[in-house]
């Protein structure tokens, strides 16, 4: 596979993340996508293909309680994300999660969203 664009480049880390990382009932997998405008994070059970949790800068209850400055598309968006998926998780009984960047670097705001679910009670 050749890589022509940032996509293909992605899709490629992706795979090979992937490879590495399983999701299970008692560690599920904890998958971050980023879009310009918005993150959506979802917790994963990888054996039985189920989605445990999810939460998103888009969901109206979510939305509503974000700061004035922070929005989907910036650091303190994602921070708001990363604290609202560890309160879904653990009201769930889930404390230990594997984390998947998605083929994106560990910095911004997909480090944001892992560093808030660590404060907020995960552990990854």
């Amino acid at each position: 596979m050749r890589i022509k664009t940032k996509e293909d480049r992605r899709d490629r880390i992706k795979c090979r993340i992937r490879k590495r990382v399983r999701g299970t009932d008692a560690r599920p997998r904890l998958t971050v996508f980023r879009s310009l405008a918005h993150i959506y994070v979802q917790v994963v059970d990888d054996v039985t293909g189920r989605t445990i949790a999810s939460a998103s800068s888009v969901e109206p209850p979510v939305k509503a309680a974000l700061p004035k400055a922070s929005r989907g598309g910036n650091v303190a968006g994602a921070t708001a994300i990363g604290k609202t998926i560890a309160e879904r998780l653990i009201e769930k009984g889930v404390k230990r999660v594997v984390f998947d960047r998605n083929g994106f670097l560990y910095h911004g705001r997909v480090k944001a969203v892992a560093d808030a679910a660590r404060e907020a009670g995960l552990e990854f």
